[in-house]
């Protein structure tokens, strides 16, 4: 298994900071906060196309109006026709509380530093093909599709990406080519080239990838599926990732924990629910009481079957009775490996979790008003700040609030409206108009009656259902013989 390569290029969390600066509500330090990370960044990688992208006075997706350091005599600005660029934006309108402002000094210096740079390329390069064989070509024309990623011109970076692909004879780095092209299509915002990519990835993968590629496929293929609201098959590749997760060039250990609970809370069902996220030692080393997390860390929190066992409490006592015994290693959870990345990637950003805990026990315990309070939190502090959920966010809440909905009134054939929306901690108005529009969609198997103040459930007959489709099916398909046999 060799190490993997092009993973320094893109800096997806610079993607985030200017999808932070866009974004109206993120709190204003918080954005000046990204602004000066992003400037510093722009600064210390040289990066002249994408300082130009953002920051133009006419050109500049941060600059829509044409706005900024631009005359009142500038001509007027000129249209951009689908840039993928704008997607990198929280809104299409981006506020002009905090601006990245262009300075056409800065911009030369650092157009003139590319140039030297790609010129040294260029004549390594040159040398390689005069002097050494292809693998020092491969080399040089490796650096220059680093280099287009680090610097943020997307369409020259996967020109040199593939450029590298078709020359490159190694399973595992083409792997690893493919994956920088994911990432590139991640931090413009691209979904149909990361789309394309991930299918590649995966064709590339089954004739031949190696354990730690097929496990870093997951964690692509997860936050993927995250984006175009495929929740239910972001879940389980996201929550499998927990365990095995080493791409950290594609997000932090804190942001899959964060991925990993939402989309499984929102699609997994219950006993899957409790099993993957409630009582995942991965997720209780990070998001549960300090007591969770200790015992996660340590090992003697468990998922699977025959936790708690007496068997392994009596072998337990025996090894911690026995202070002379030769000490037995205790299971080991990746978790604690992210926990190390965690405190090392949100050192200057400290994450609470505790709103996606209450999300997660409230939910699964049935406290449904800590769950819509909790679920209040998770959108102002998760969902709104994240730049692959704020897209989403509409939809989470909506399809969370279902989800409690449903799982209360599975339990009951007739329920007081007035008890239910005490329960949630909402006004019976809110509550009517909600199931209102569920009821519409045959989301939920139920009516409210105000007259009488109640909801009365329909619980759906299985076996009549599938007899009714059978019937149906029987009859379409007597259909069709009886004109073939005309025909």
């Amino acid at each position: 298994m060799s190490d993997p390569q092009f993973s320094k290029f893109p800096h997806l969390h610079l993607a985030q900071h200017v999808f932070q600066i866009s974004n109206p509500y993120c709190p204003s330090t918080k954005q000046q906060t990204s602004l000066e990370a992003l400037q510093n960044a722009i600064k210390e990688h040289k990066m002249a196309p994408l300082y130009r992208h953002l920051a133009h006075p006419t050109e500049g997706i941060l600059n829509p109006g044409g706005e900024g350091s631009a005359s009142a005599t500038s001509p007027p600005p000129l249209k951009r026709q689908g840039s993928t660029l704008s997607s990198m934006l929280a809104t299409k309108n981006p506020s002009k509380n905090i601006d990245l402002p262009w300075d056409e000094k800065l911009y030369e210096e650092l157009k003139a530093e590319n140039e030297k740079e790609l010129e040294a390329i260029q004549k390594e390069e040159d040398d390689a093909v005069e002097k050494e064989g292809e693998t020092e070509i491969q080399a040089a024309r490796s650096k220059r599709a680093e280099f287009w990623a680090r610097v943020g011109d997307r369409d020259k970076a996967l020109a040199a990406h593939e450029a590298v692909f078709e020359k490159t004879g190694v399973l595992g780095t083409k792997i690893d080519i493919v994956f920088a092209i994911i990432r590139l299509g991640f931090f413009f915002g691209d979904k149909f080239l990361v789309k394309k990519s991930v299918e590649r990835a995966h064709t590339l993968v089954e004739s031949g990838g190696d354990w730690d590629r097929r496990n870093r496929l997951k964690a692509y293929q997860g936050l993927h599926f995250l984006t175009i609201r495929a929740h239910n098959l972001a879940a389980p590749l996201l929550l499998d990732s927990l365990s095995t997760f080493t791409s950290y060039e594609l997000c932090s250990y804190s942001s899959l924990i964060i991925y990993a609970v939402l989309a499984g809370s929102v699609a997994l069902k219950r006993i899957d629910f409790k099993t993957k996220v409630v009582d995942a030692p991965e997720i209780k080393a990070v998001v549960g009481s300090t007591e969770d997390r200790l015992s996660a860390l340590s090992g003697a929190a468990s998922a699977g079957p025959g936790a708690g066992d007496e068997e392994m409490q009596d072998a337990h006592m025996a090894e911690t009775t026995d202070s002379s015994a030769t000490p037995k290693p205790t299971a080991v959870n990746l978790a604690l490996l992210g926990q190390e990345n965690l405190q090392e990637e949100d050192a200057k950003d400290q994450v609470d979790f505790s709103p996606l805990a209450k999300l997660v026990n409230s939910l699964y315990q049935g406290d449904y008003k800590s769950f819509f309070s909790a679920l209040g939190r998770v959108e102002q502090e998760f969902l709104c700040q994240d730049r692959y959920l704020a897209e989403h966010k509409a939809w989470f809440v909506r399809e969370m609030r279902l989800r409690a909905y449903q799982q209360l009134l599975q339990s009951y054939r007739v329920v007081g409206l007035q008890s239910m929306a005490d329960a949630f901690g909402v006004s019976v108005d809110f509550l009517d108009k909600d199931l209102m529009h569920f009821i519409a969609a045959d989301r939920v198997s139920c009516n409210v009656d105000r007259v009488n103040g109640i909801i009365e459930t329909n619980r759906p007959d299985d076996k009549n259902k599938q007899y009714n489709d059978v019937v149906k099916q029987g009859d379409q398909l007597i259909t069709k013989l009886q004109k073939y046999g005309q025909s």
